[in-house]
């Protein structure tokens, strides 16, 4: 007997129609995609986010909090949330000043620059976040203690196909740049960068979340002190960010948390997103430096 031909946007649901069967329902045909999707993306690499760059200069790992594991923190009212599991702080502080675009940079694997590798694979398509916390001392502030504030956000990029600021992270070899506010009171900051990976976030307790945490001290004489939320406490598990079946057309998408300060909410492209990177890959190191970088140092890139 012949089988109908069926058209998916995700390749690998083909596998669902290898072998006869009598009759699938579309409720059995989801069920069977979600657990494949599952058992997929359990196979697949995580990541993390383990390098900064301060105006297109590289410090590396010098002021980053690595998380031993490239796994997820699953729940929204885990301490771990905040900067991820076990992250040790740095003995290192970076010098920045309001104005300042600053880079975070994700990968798989530790220490692993090279581009050819997406920087976060399996399809773990989700939003790219970034939040800061001001702090007496980076070296010892408790991220699930702090009081944060959003600085930037990417969620749905493109509804024309449905594009995420994942994808956009990987097109860039892992980086995604913000700035630093402008007039932001100086002192100690934790900045909090993070993937949520929504691929099978379809039930309660599925979206994946990749979050680190660099220590930075900002320079100048600002005075700006933004609203801020606690995290955990930011998300429920039931936010329509964080609860979502992307194997649909999204025509938006709701990012998870506080609007980021002094920017408007983000509409999604509605003709296909660029994938040309915006970050010079080309130049992307292999090396990870370790120290702080000195002052008037030059760089390179920018995403």
């Amino acid at each position: 007997m012949k089988r109908p031909a069926y058209k998916y946007r995700y390749p690998f649901i083909s596998i669902f129609y290898r072998f006869p069967v009598a009759k699938i329902t579309p409720t059995m045909r989801f069920s069977t995609f979600i657990a494949t999707a599952a058992f997929i993306a359990s196979a697949s690499a995580h990541a993390t986010f383990q390098q900064l760059w301060i105006n297109s200069v590289d410090a590396g790992s010098s002021c980053v909090r690595t998380p031993p594991s490239n796994s997820p923190v699953t729940s929204v009212t885990s301490a771990d949330l905040a900067c991820n599991v076990n992250a040790a702080s740095s003995a290192g502080v970076c010098q920045v000043k309001p104005g300042d675009d600053v880079t975070v940079e994700m990968h798989q694997q530790p220490g692993d620059r090279a581009c050819r590798n997406e920087a976060i694979g399996g399809n773990h398509y989700g939003p790219v976040l970034v939040y800061m916390a001001a702090v007496s001392d980076a070296k010892t502030a408790v991220g699930a203690q702090a009081n944060w504030f959003k600085v930037s956000q990417m969620g749905l990029v493109s509804n024309s196909p449905d594009y995420f600021g994942s994808r956009v992270l990987n097109d860039n070899c892992g980086h995604y740049t913000f700035k630093v506010p402008a007039n932001l009171a100086p002192g100690n900051y934790l900045i909090r960068a993070e993937v949520i990976a929504l691929h099978v976030a379809g039930g309660s307790g599925g979206a994946q979340f990749y979050p680190a945490c660099f220590q930075v001290n900002v320079g100048g004489s600002g005075t700006v002190r933004p609203p801020t939320v606690k995290i955990p406490g930011a998300y429920a598990a039931s936010d329509p960010g964080i609860l979502i079946n992307i194997y649909q057309d999204l025509t938006t998408y709701v990012l998870p948390g506080p609007t980021a300060y002094g920017q408007p909410s983000p509409v999604p492209a509605t003709t296909a997103w660029p994938t040309t990177a915006t970050w010079n890959t080309a130049l992307q190191p292999t090396t990870v430096p370790t120290t702080v970088p000195a002052p008037g140092a030059t760089g390179i890139g920018k995403a």
